[in-house]
C-alpha cells in the first residue's frame, strides 16, 4: 500500500463532497503544505510560549489541533485549557508558570474572538 499523497485527498475531496474540509485529514494536508514552505526551528526552550514538545516537524501542536476543529469546537478547547491551569496552578509546584500558560490560552482565546467579531 502506498502512502496517499496531498493530490490524492485533495481529488477525492472533490470527488466526494460528504468528505468535511475541516477535518484531520485536512489539518494534515494544511500542515504538510506548512511544513515545506517553512520550517521552524527548535532553539531554547519556553515553556510557556512555545515549549520545545509542542512542535514536530516544524508544527506546532496547537495549529493542528485548531486547523483540524470547527472556531467553534477551538474555543471550547482553549476554554477548557484555561480552567485546567487555573485549577491546578498551585498543585503543580510552578504555580506562576501555570498562571502564564492560563494567560496564554486566554489570549489566544480573545485573538480567535477578535477575528470572528471581525476586529
Amino acid at each position: 500500500m502506498v502512502d496517499p499523497e496531498v493530490r490524492d485527498w485533495e481529488r477525492l475531496r472533490k470527488e466526494i463532497p460528504a468528505i468535511e474540509s475541516k477535518s484531520i485529514d485536512n489539518a494534515m494536508i494544511d500542515y504538510h503544505v506548512l511544513c515545506e514552505s517553512e520550517s521552524k526551528v527548535v532553539g531554547e526552550e519556553d515553556p510557556v510560549n512555545s515549549p520545545n514538545h509542542y512542535i514536530s516537524d516544524g508544527v506546532e501542536c496547537i495549529e493542528a489541533i485548531e486547523s483540524s476543529m470547527t472556531s467553534e469546537a477551538f474555543k471550547g478547547y482553549l476554554k477548557g485549557n484555561i480552567q485546567k491551569y487555573l485549577w491546578r496552578y498551585e498543585m503543580k509546584g510552578k504555580p506562576l508558570e501555570d498562571l502564564k500558560k492560563a494567560e496564554w490560552y486566554l489570549s489566544r482565546l480573545i485573538k480567535s474572538q477578535e477575528i470572528e467579531d471581525g476586529y
